[in-house]
């Protein structure tokens, strides 16, 4: 059984598959069709709903994709949707300001953007227009070119930043509402079905023990990418071990000379530890598609999945980081480069998940990381480089360069020649041609619809190229064109 809170009836749900997602329990099971589905795969925001939770002491509200969200990360939580911010007879504020100012026109992803702005008002106090575009980013509308939706988030917010006292029943009701969701938190959850069990685990002795008893099992994290098996490839998953629930994966620390990241952790807690220690990481992590998805996505699940085009591998790769491996039997470290051995084939063996990153902090070591692909924001990588530098000689030399990518071969995967290349090498232009001319031997690219091979290759030298200029911004000393 699984309960948590949809708006503020406290909802038992024993009956249900663990197949199912979040989308299609509130559409099919509770008819709430307020919801829409637009692509069941986290791209166009319209199946947005909010999810309330306990954290540090107040409830924390965030945007979700309810189509690609499993049924049973519910648990303990309050399920917010669009029929829900109505007050009384009167329209919320982010609701009547879409209306206000012409925020909808065919309306099918109206609900989304709503519960986007509603997540927005409860995480902000005042409007600021870049954290309403990162806010609205993962919302698609094909009607209104968006200028009169984001007028609509500037009105609300104002109106919101000016109203004294409670906003909302969310507001009134939020002592309550922590309390009802403090009681449910400590029960157990689980999900069965026909032949489909869904397992919540609290400890890491229990996901292990669980593992061990299921070796086939798929572990649960954030499921952004798990459960596109469900929605496009209409599997049914048999046996789901979810691991949202295990705080011991989620804790994010500091010591020792290295950044300790549980393999559960959500990437929007990821991102100030990431962003502090290496602001091209945290660049790179605002482009991680939505705030949705990043709300839900882990540094696990995104090390797991083995993508060769994964997003933070070759950044972690760069920065030596290394994986804790954990099963019934025990735990074992391995550097993050030799967990990939082949395309979505991994060293994971029966019974062992990730447990914990571990990412050296090394102050003199500087990571430079680069994302290319047809997008800007919320899109695949055709190209990922990242590039981690330690410069000597008042930076006019390269001391130590350890240097990855992603999308240029089947799995993500070091320069090794072009690290040979630029050891010791002075910042140059004579250096940076030989650090290319290394680096084109390292991989042999594809051609897909994503790019050429040839495209590849030169983004891929060029990105190199883009490393040197920003080195040499300072003095100056080198000047190399052609980079774009």
């Amino acid at each position: 059984m699984i309960r948590f809170l949809l708006n503020d009836e406290l909802r038992h749900e024993d009956d249900l598959d663990p197949n199912l997602t979040v989308l299609r329990y509130l559409r099919e099971q509770r008819g709430k069709t307020g919801t829409k589905e637009g692509c069941a795969s986290g791209d166009c925001g319209a199946c947005t709903v909010v999810l309330a939770e306990p954290h540090a002491g107040r409830l924390r509200y965030r945007a979700i994709n309810a189509c690609i969200t499993p049924v049973a990360a519910l648990h303990g939580k309050q399920l917010i949707s669009v029929e829900d911010l109505k007050q009384g007879e009167a329209l919320h504020p982010v609701q009547r300001a879409m209306a206000d100012m012409h925020g909808s026109q065919c309306g099918f992803c109206t609900p989304g953007f709503v519960m986007s702005m509603f997540a927005l008002s409860k995480n902000t106090e005042q409007y600021h227009r870049e954290e309403a575009l990162e806010a609205l980013a993962g919302n698609l509308c094909r009607c209104t070119g968006y200028r009169p939706i984001l007028d609509a988030t500037a009105a609300a917010m104002q109106q919101i930043k000016h109203t004294d006292g409670p906003v909302d029943a969310f507001d009134r009701q939020a002592d309550e509402t922590l309390e009802r969701l403090r009681a449910i938190a400590a029960d157990d959850g689980s999900l069965s079905k026909r032949d489909h069990q869904g397992y919540l685990p609290t400890t890491l002795d229990e996901v292990t023990d669980c593992l061990a008893a299921n070796p086939t099992a798929r572990l649960v994290a954030g499921a952004t990418d798990l459960a596109l098996e469900i929605t496009q490839q209409h599997q049914a998953l048999p046996t789901l071990i979810h691991l949202d629930r295990v705080e011991a994966l989620q804790t994010i620390t500091e010591g020792d000379g290295f950044l300790d990241i549980g393999a559960a952790a959500p990437l929007t807690d990821c991102y100030d530890a990431l962003a502090t220690a290496f602001p091209d990481f945290g660049e790179l992590l605002g482009r991680f598609a939505s705030t949705q998805i990043r709300n839900r996505a882990t540094l696990g699940g995104n090390i797991a999945t083995a993508s060769p085009i994964g997003d933070t591998p070759p950044l972690l790769i760069a920065l030596g980081a290394t994986v804790r491996l954990r099963s019934a039997n025990g735990y074992r470290d391995l550097a993050l480069e030799d967990f990939f051995l082949d395309y979505r084939k991994t060293d994971l063996r029966t019974g062992e998940l990730i447990e914990r990153v571990f990412i050296p902090l090394e102050s003199k070591r500087r990571l430079f990381a680069y994302k290319v692909s047809k997008r800007i924001e919320d899109d695949i990588s055709a190209v990922c480089g990242a590039f981690a530098i330690r410069l000597g000689d008042n930076g006019r030399r390269v001391d130590e360069a350890r240097i990855a990518f992603g999308g240029m071969a089947a799995t993500p995967a070091r320069a090794r020649a072009c690290e040979t290349a630029l050891q010791g090498a002075p910042i140059t232009q004579a250096s940076l041609e030989t650090a290319c001319a290394a680096l084109d031997g390292d991989f042999t690219p594809i051609s897909d619809f994503r790019a050429s091979r040839e495209y590849r290759q030169r983004v891929a030298c060029n990105l190199l190229r883009r490393v040197f200029i920003r080195i040499a911004e300072p003095r100056q000393a080198v000047m190399v064109s052609d980079y774009e």
